[in-house]
């Protein structure tokens, strides 16, 4: 379920809003991955800021796709292949 709404605003660069560790995180999304341990990231650009973060998909809660905001990735997002 997260992996498609990540997924979508991935490719409809839409911002996303959600709660991690109970504060709120604006972020541009721009890449899901599994880490070493298998557990998934989402790795995004918070807004106000320059600074890439990664999220862990267990502490993300309360998401909202913000389709009325878009943006420009400030790194190339890559194509994920099917």
């Amino acid at each position: 379920m997260k992996t498609d709404i990540f997924s979508a605003a991935i490719n409809n660069r839409n911002n996303l809003r959600f709660l991690y560790d109970l504060q709120e995180i604006l972020i541009e999304p721009y890449y899901i991955t599994r880490e070493r341990s298998g557990k998934k990231v989402i790795y995004g650009r918070v807004k106000k800021s320059n600074e890439v973060r990664k999220f862990n998909y267990e502490k993300i809660l309360n998401i909202r796709v913000l389709n009325n905001f878009r943006f420009s990735p400030v790194i190339p997002i890559i194509p994920q292949a099917s």
